[in-house]
């Protein structure tokens, strides 16, 4: 089970472009602001300004995902959450939403309608927290 990152963004959720730049930026490991744009623009399709992607770029850093490291002259992004803890973050925040609804009712007439697969998880799932429960009572 992957565990909860000690460290968080300030905001877990992004639009659509900061999402893809920061998906660029998981695969670069560094980046500079060429490299993503020069990367987005490989598709033909594509049109997004320098000053775009570097704006976007500053957005994701104040928004605590990326650490901008300046070498001389050149300024370069890194991520500071991996993409499987990026994962791990937002379905916590999804299941956080989910279960604020606060109503049993709902969450179960949400389980009845699950498949044979999905039961296999909601199985699992109960599994570990019945495990969690185990452990937090024996403290």
């Amino acid at each position: 089970m992957a565990a909860l990152p000690n460290y968080r963004p300030k905001q877990i959720s992004l639009g659509p472009l900061e999402t893809e730049i920061l998906n660029i930026i998981w695969e670069f490991g560094c980046a500079t602001v060429k490299d993503v744009h020069d990367r987005i623009l490989a598709d033909p399709e594509r049109e997004l300004t320098y000053s775009s992607v570097t704006t976007v770029l500053n957005r994701l850093t104040q928004k605590g995902w990326l650490a901008c490291d300046k070498t001389e002259r050149i300024f370069s992004w890194r991520p500071l959450v991996s993409r499987s803890e990026a994962q791990v973050l937002k379905a916590y925040e999804q299941l956080h939403k989910f279960l604020e609804v606060s109503n049993p009712d709902i969450v179960a007439a949400f389980a009845d309608s699950l498949d044979h697969t999905s039961l296999e998880q909601l199985e699992a799932i109960a599994q570990r927290i019945e495990a969690a429960r185990r452990a937090r009572e024996k403290e």
